[in-house]
């Protein structure tokens, strides 16, 4: 046998196996446990049990009840929220006692036609969870790839990265893909902690490979580079090639960028330096109050060549005791049910009065994901991601 046919049978029978794979078990993202009967919980047959048991208690309490149909909503409902298994369980318990009732009650009179129309309704309950829990499984496949393509632009950050202090979250609107375009990142080089966050024009995986080339540019550039300056550049000019090679590819559309980057000088624990593609500006929460940074006076990434350049590199003085707050828009712009955005700057102050010593990073992003979660009683429009980062005691070196 020709090798190229080997190959192609090997490849074959690969792809049948990763078809059964996925449709025989759900795959589930890190951490997760998994359901022992159905994604609703390991008590989902306590449904259809309470179920059988009403009708079957109304059926003996009543015998105007005729209890051969009403036994038809059993496994039917199993089939909505339990595993083919414990659904087939449910249409052979319904089934059986349908036979038990019309053995132990001849007046109930059961006819032959009810007995099929139970089985054959059982059966169509066992199909109906056999494809559900195909698509389950392939959706939960879905999400664990999106999931993966998501860490690759965000990236986990260790405690002490870089020699700061620093937290992460991120919460996609669409909570069956999350993924998105905000971007994060945290590095550890030898001129101190570089840090940048944005929001990528766009959704879906167009966004996030457009994120994948933002960070991807600013980790390599932000590590080597002292000048920040030139990080920015680095930024943009990777952003442009990256629009080139989508443009070659057919996709006509020019991706853009909201970013902000921030470093933090090893030599000087009193100074931060920030430079700005029209994001918003983050927000300073410490002993001195709540101050925002210089927002919004530049380009985004990608369209600098618009306005004859990047954005100037500001130097603005923020203490080792204060945290910085970079969000995306999805914070500010979260709405209500009565259409009042966010009052990002508010829910800061009422904090940094509650805690006029400081707030460590993590425990601020987790007050505020709750104020927002609050505010929009947990509907989300818009991906959010939210980046907090104070000074802290400098790792061993740099990575």
């Amino acid at each position: 046998m020709e090798t190229g046919a080997v190959t192609s049978n090997t490849h074959r029978r690969g792809a049948r196996k990763g078809r059964r794979a996925v449709f025989r078990r759900p795959v589930r993202p890190p951490g997760e446990r998994e359901p022992l009967l159905t994604r609703y919980g390991r008590a989902a047959w306590v449904l259809p049990m309470s179920c059988l048991t009403v009708i079957f208690a109304l059926g003996e309490l009543g015998p105007a009840i005729h209890v051969a149909n009403w036994l038809l909503m059993v496994p039917l409902l199993a089939s909505g929220v339990c595993s083919p298994g414990v659904t087939l369980f449910f249409g052979v318990l319904a089934v059986a006692l349908n036979r038990w009732v019309d053995v132990t009650h001849p007046s109930a009179d059961i006819r032959t036609e009810d007995f099929l129309l139970q089985v054959t309704a059982s059966l169509l309950a066992l199909v109906i969870a056999v494809l559900r829990a195909r698509a389950h499984a392939y959706v939960r496949h879905l999400q664990s790839s999106a999931e993966a393509t998501r860490e690759v632009v965000l990236r986990p950050l260790p405690p002490g990265w870089g020699g700061v202090e620093s937290a992460a979250r991120y919460r996609a609107a669409d909570v069956e893909a999350r993924v998105g375009g905000d971007f994060y990142d945290v590095l550890a080089t030898p001129f101190g902690a570089r840090v940048v966050l944005g929001d990528v024009q766009g959704k879906g995986l167009s966004a996030v490979s457009t994120a994948g080339a933002v960070t991807g540019a600013f980790r390599e550039a932000g590590y080597h580079e002292q000048d920040l300056d030139l990080v920015a550049r680095r930024m943009e000019h990777g952003l442009w090639r990256h629009n080139l090679l989508r443009q070659a590819c057919g996709d006509e559309t020019e991706r853009f960028a909201t970013a902000v980057v921030l470093a933090f000088p090893a030599e000087d624990a009193h100074t931060v330096e920030l430079v700005n593609f029209g994001h918003e500006g983050p927000f300073v929460t410490g002993p001195r109050g709540v101050w925002q940074m210089p927002q919004q006076d530049g380009a985004p990434v990608g369209m600098a060549g618009l306005v004859g350049g990047t954005p100037a590199v500001r130097r603005v003085s923020v203490e080792p005791e204060e945290t910085v707050l970079l969000v995306t828009d999805g914070v500010t712009e979260a709405r209500n049910r009565a259409g009042e955005f966010f009052p990002l700057r508010h829910r800061l102050e009422r904090l940094a009065a509650a805690h006029p010593d400081g707030i460590a990073p993590a425990e601020l992003l987790n007050l505020v994901l709750d104020a927002v979660r609050n505010h929009t009683d947990g509907h989300l429009t818009d991906d959010v991601a939210l980046l907090a980062v104070r000074r802290g005691a400098r790792p061993p070196g740099p990575g």
